[in-house]
């Protein structure tokens, strides 16, 4: 036997039989056509039975089908890549969904006049009326606690990454994941309480000093696991240099973890941009504008949509509203997530 004919038998023997490329498709369609009918048969109107049903047959058709053109190895792949993908439409579905109503039922009075006015003597059952005053006290209110909670958090990494030894770090790392999990009621209650004792009104920056409890933790977190990694390699070339540890840290290990860093601080701001518990307890809220956070009640975003609800007494004209500020918040933490994103790219180092 030749040399060539040798290699073209080895070769069959290593080919498997597959399957063709349209067969997911077929086997896709024949599970919806099952699963509708039934749905049908058995009596069930929602669709979301009927995709869970058919998203099951085809995951048991595909396996059958593989296993027996392909063997069971292959086919226990194929099913793992579907509960893959299954798995991730199961994670974006609600998602979109959750989108998709805000914008439907959002744009209904989203407008100009709606971002430019306040509440003022609009009662919350009457129509009219806008979120401008809530936008003022959310920036204001969000933007204080960042500038109080990201430095403290970040320069808390940096402690922790390169100067923790012993036991004031394990303490501090503890307390740090303690903080981790509190619920936003309590940092307010927290800020509350030193309120009543010094016989304070609520106001603006009340809120502001709750939302940052809630942020540092976070920030500490995303800001540390940056930090670990820088290599090491960096830090010890520019000692090697005769340059001091500060001023390594400084301009070596931050620029090179600055987008991470960046990203995690909006992360951060993500999360208490939509906390209602501690806007209601130290803030209250206000119908008209207040410019100023460290007197007097203010409105907030999250709030505002609270109490749009509550106090709606089932009018449209307030679900509008409370819809519409809930579509403004949704953008207005995407454009603080795509700021970060911007800054990062362009501080990265190259």
């Amino acid at each position: 036997m030749s040399t060539a004919s040798l290699t073209d038998k080895r070769a069959g023997t290593l080919r498997s039989a597959g399957l063709p490329k349209w067969s997911p498709w077929a086997i896709a369609a024949g599970s919806v056509v099952v699963a509708v009918g039934i749905g049908l048969g058995l009596g069930l109107s929602s669709k979301i039975q009927w995709g869970l049903i058919a998203a099951i047959l085809y995951v048991l058709a595909t396996f059958a089908v593989a296993a027996r053109a392909e063997g069971r190895r292959q086919a226990k792949d194929r099913v793992a890549t579907l509960l893959v993908w299954v798995a991730f439409l199961l994670a974006v579905i609600p998602l979109v969904s959750l989108i998709w109503t805000t914008v439907k039922r959002g744009v209904k009075v989203l407008d100009p006049y709606f971002l430019t006015h306040s509440m003022g003597v609009v009662a919350d059952s009457e129509p009219g009326g806008g979120i401008y005053h809530a936008i003022i006290g959310s920036l204001e209110q969000v933007g204080l606690a960042t500038l109080i909670g990201a430095p403290i958090g970040v320069l808390t990494a940096i402690y922790l990454v390169e100067y923790g030894r012993g036991g004031l770090a394990r303490a501090v790392t503890f307390f740090v994941d303690v903080m981790t999990g509190i619920p936003s009621i309590v940092a307010g209650l927290f800020i509350l309480s030193l309120m009543l004792m010094s016989d304070m009104q609520p106001f603006g920056f009340a809120g502001s000093l709750a939302l940052s409890i809630l942020m540092m933790p976070v920030v500490v977190r995303s800001t540390e696991e940056m930090l670990k990694l820088v290599p090491n390699e960096l830090r010890e070339a520019s000692l090697a240099l005769g340059v001091p540890k500060w001023r390594t840290i400084l301009k070596v290990v931050l620029p090179t973890s600055l987008g991470g860093i960046t990203t995690g601080i909006m992360l951060a701001v993500a999360r208490i941009a939509g906390e209602t518990a501690p806007i209601l307890l130290l803030v209250w809220g206000n119908s008209f504008i207040n410019n100023n956070p460290f007197s007097g009640a203010q409105q907030a975003l999250p709030l505002y949509i609270y109490q749009q609800y509550a106090n709606s007494s089932g009018s449209t004209a307030a679900y509008d509203r409370a819809w519409a500020a809930s579509l403004t918040l949704i953008a207005f933490v995407m454009i603080l997530n795509l700021v970060a994103r911007g800054i990062a790219r362009w501080k990265a180092p190259r």
